[in-house]
């Protein structure tokens, strides 16, 4: 599991440490890992062109240290300093024993760089660059650069970007991963991640966590001898209409590629999910008369006439998912009224409907929004996007990090719900069905695009998941 924690938590820790050792150990370990970081980027640190960014706080310390460390190995290290009077003392003159310098031309030495050290703004930093270092930022874009801690910024605390920032290509964090480096939109500022443990003891519940491969692996479920298809999980899959039947075909196809025992079908589009699928269950409604079921998805292609079918479906005793068309007929008071756990799996747009707010702001504060769902309804939230992320009313909120590009595809959230609802139907608790859901989808949809990238159509997706299920568990 890889797990991020706010500002105020690093911070306090921070503290912690520092009470117990000598003065300036902590920078010193930040430093040295950070040095380590530049020298395998660059392969060969004798001549190599370093130039640091360095602003006013200990951020710019760490970066001046590690210049220092990569000057006395022989590389040709500049230091930028945007406020000079206010630079670390003690790192500039650290960096000018080792043979390191100020620079004296900004531009002239980050074009002639190898890499540069982002150093400007540390996680307490708040709102976008200053016009002279965002100026600064974007000339370093045509050379590899890596960030000291996040890239300066964005908001360590929330992943929102506020104004200009830094791209960097790789971010060395110390002690702790920071929500920020895991969220959309700053996670696609933030390049590879390379932790850097500086000794920090830290709570047992952090921010933010993100599945790795062994945490979805222990999650999936595995039938046993005596296991029937009401133990391995019955979903029932309310979707399609006469105008979305593939809709329908989506979500059957996601849901029996994720292990469920059987797939009920209610709706409109029974020939078509029958023609691709003749495993398939079935009935034409209600869905509350179509058999035992662990566990629904309601939503997908539904369109605009569905609210019965979604009220009927709401009042069952099992656990419930809800998408697309299916999320117009939600009222806070209906979910709140449930005795059974609720997931709600909103794109941005949909999200800021529940939400009476706009598109872009859903889509600048993820993680404020996803939060906000959860808390809302009263219901466990999976918000889609670019980090898709799981809340709900307690813990931790889940930042999936599997997934590409090629995967905003017309029915890959079909693919998603149908998944999701048969881990549901498994016994799986929401937050860790919707978590497992998005982790095999995204990397299904990575494995089907292949190593160069290509273009995927939402059922390829579906296809892959034995493979992606596959994956996980080597």
């Amino acid at each position: 599991m890889r797990t991020a924690y706010s500002v105020e938590t690093v911070r306090a820790a921070e503290r912690e440490l520092m009470a117990r050792l000598p003065e300036g150990t902590l920078m010193r370990r930040a430093a040295a890992g950070l040095a380590v970081a530049c020298g395998e980027l660059l392969g060969r640190v004798y001549g190599a062109r370093v130039v640091l960014l360095v602003g006013s706080g200990d951020n710019g310390g760490d970066a001046l240290y590690a210049g220092a460390k990569l000057a006395a190995r022989g590389a040709g290290v500049r230091a930028v300093l945007l406020s000079p009077e206010r630079a670390h003392p003690g790192g500039l003159a650290a960096l000018r024993a080792a043979g390191g310098r100020v620079s004296s031309g900004a531009l002239r030495d980050i074009e002639r760089a190898d890499l540069v050290v982002d150093g400007i703004v540390g996680i307490g930093g708040r709102g976008g660059l200053r016009p002279e270092a965002a100026h600064l930022a974007d000339a370093a874009r045509r050379t590899t650069v890596v960030a000291v801690d996040l890239p300066s910024g964005v908001d360590a605390d929330t992943g929102e970007v506020p104004g200009r920032a830094v791209h960097a290509d790789v971010t060395v964090t110390f002690g702790a991963y920071k929500p920020g480096l895991l969220i959309d939109p700053a996670h696609e500022y933030a390049g590879a991640l390379r932790l850097v443990d500086i000794g920090l003891r830290l709570p047992d519940e952090p921010a933010v966590e993100a599945f790795q491969y062994a945490d979805v692996a222990g999650l999936l479920p595995r039938p046993s001898a005596e296991t029937d298809k009401y133990r391995r999980g019955v979903v029932g899959v309310v979707a399609g209409s006469a105008r979305y039947p593939g809709a329908a075909v989506l979500a059957v196809a996601g849901a029996l590629r994720g292990g469920a025992g059987a797939v009920r079908y209610v709706g409109h589009a029974a020939g078509a999910v029958l023609a691709r699928f003749p495993e398939t269950l079935v009935h034409q409604g209600p869905p509350s008369k179509a058999g035992r079921v662990q566990a629904w998805v309601i939503g997908p292609g539904l369109g605009e006439d569905g609210e019965a079918e979604v009220e009927d479906v709401l009042a069952s005793d099992v656990p419930v998912l809800v998408d697309a068309d299916g999320l117009r007929f939600l009222t806070p008071g209906r979910l709140r009224a449930r005795t059974a756990p609720t997931l709600l799996t909103p794109h941005a747009g949909e999200a800021a409907a529940l939400l009476h707010t706009a598109r872009e702001e859903v889509e600048a504060a993820r993680l404020a929004s996803v939060r906000a769902l959860a808390g809302r309804f009263g219901a466990t939230a999976l918000l889609k996007g670019s980090t898709t992320l799981i809340a709900d009313a307690a813990g931790p909120v889940r930042a999936n990090p599997t997934g590409t590009g090629w995967l905003a595809t017309a029915g890959s959230g079909d693919v998603l719900s149908g998944l999701t609802g048969s881990l549901l139907a498994a016994g799986l608790p929401p937050r860790d069905a919707a978590a497992t859901g998005a982790h095999l989808h995204g990397l299904a949809a990575r494995l089907a695009s292949g190593p160069q990238g290509t273009p995927v159509l939402a059922s390829q997706v579906a296809d892959t998941l034995p493979a992606a299920w596959r994956e996980v568990q080597i």
